[in-house]
């Protein structure tokens, strides 16, 4: 597995913000995987049980504790890890809770990657940084086509909002301090991640789950929302190429000011599917029920949104793998086999199997990061 990627990040020094959340643990466990000396910084997993502590991450990383509201929490990360990647993912990352704690949200996701940004500024090692957004970011006006990179940001709710002021963030300091700069900057922007570890609150998987844990009907809240549902493994393998080929001019296409940017990595067309879809195909691999718990008077959420990944396939050769019916497949069938084991080796091996198996569906696919030597 260390070949991937171009052998980016065999022996080389990972900083992940974020590393305690379920996308961040996914992160690291796969970046272990190809040989990367992983350093994470975040704070203390927020959902018990967590992916992080399941796959006993703390004991096979260096694990630091730290809130990214605090400028000097990132200086002294990349001081003392001088990292040769930065992954950032720490995030208030739900929309429902955006609406109860607005003024932090807006802390996390747009001042923290503010003092991220601004910690890189004074670096001098070179690097290169992946600041993870979220496709909420753009302004949304329902549309029937996915929303580009070059799209208006916006946001109705603060969640969407934060994102949304992130992005400008990024955009404001990439064009004003990192055009002649050792770090190399992008921002990337997923669909709906789902897979197994996600056992945050007001999500639909891990509501599903434990509804079917239960044996209790599955609540759904907005049946008819239409949302580009993806793997998780899907949008990583984006992130990790995007970040190869930013640091090893071996690996480009084109110019590096085009990657040095925004870009998409979302789904096919044919997975921007309903709730309701998602939760029946839940349903055929885990037999239950549901119940539509609409609520005129909740909170507003987007009710369509997906994402044109034109640009990532056009720069980075970079396409989805796994269809909506295998990604909802691979997710119940890891909350499956982690609800028949409590051990973090037989967790961290059905997490290790699952990965092999997207890159050998990617491989077959011919995938560009899967390909050994130079790209054309």
């Amino acid at each position: 597995m260390t070949t991937l990627f171009g052998s980016a990040f065999h022996a080389r020094r990972v900083l992940v913000t974020g590393h305690t959340g379920f996308k961040g643990a996914w992160l690291c466990e796969w970046l272990l995987g190809l040989g990367a000396e992983v350093t994470g910084l975040s704070l203390p997993p927020n959902t018990d049980p967590s992916l992080f502590n399941q796959l006993g991450l703390a004991r096979r990383l260096r694990h630091i504790i730290g809130d990214i509201q605090d400028p000097a929490v990132f200086a002294k990360a990349l001081s003392d890890g001088q990292p040769d990647f930065v992954f950032h993912l720490a995030a208030q990352a739900l929309v429902r809770e955006s609406y109860l704690r607005p003024c932090e949200t807006f802390n996390v996701n747009a001042m923290g990657t503010l003092h991220l940004l601004d910690a890189l500024r004074e670096s001098k090692k070179p690097c290169v940084a992946i600041l993870v957004t979220t496709d909420k970011c753009y302004e949304n006006r329902e549309w029937l086509h996915g929303y580009r990179e070059a799209d208006r940001l916006g946001g109705r709710d603060p969640y969407s909002a934060s994102k949304a002021a992130a992005e400008l963030i990024i955009a404001s300091y990439r064009q004003s301090f990192f055009q002649d700069h050792p770090v190399k900057l992008a921002s990337c922007r997923a669909g709906n991640v789902i897979g197994g570890g996600d056992w945050a609150a007001h999500r639909i998987v891990p509501d599903c789950i434990r509804a079917l844990q239960a044996r209790q009907p599955i609540p759904v809240r907005h049946p008819l929302a239409t949302r580009p549902w993806q793997h998780v493994l899907e949008p990583l393998s984006g992130y990790l190429w995007l970040a190869a080929s930013l640091a090893d001019p071996k690996l480009r296409r084109c110019d590096l000011s085009l990657l040095a940017a925004p870009f998409n990595f979302g789904p096919n067309r044919d997975a921007n599917r309903t709730v309701a879809d998602l939760v029946e195909e839940v349903l055929r691999h885990w037999p239950g029920k549901w119940l539509d718990k609409s609520d005129p008077k909740a909170p507003h959420e987007a009710g369509f949104l997906q994402l044109s990944i034109d640009k990532a396939f056009a720069l980075l050769r970079w396409f989805p793998v796994w269809s909506f019916r295998e990604a909802v497949a691979e997710t119940v069938e890891w909350y499956r086999d982690a609800g028949q084991s409590k051990s973090a080796k037989e967790i961290q091996k059905r997490t290790r199997a699952q990965i092999a198996q997207y890159i050998q569906r990617a491989a077959k696919a011919q995938a560009p990061w899967t390909q050994p030597g130079p790209r054309p």
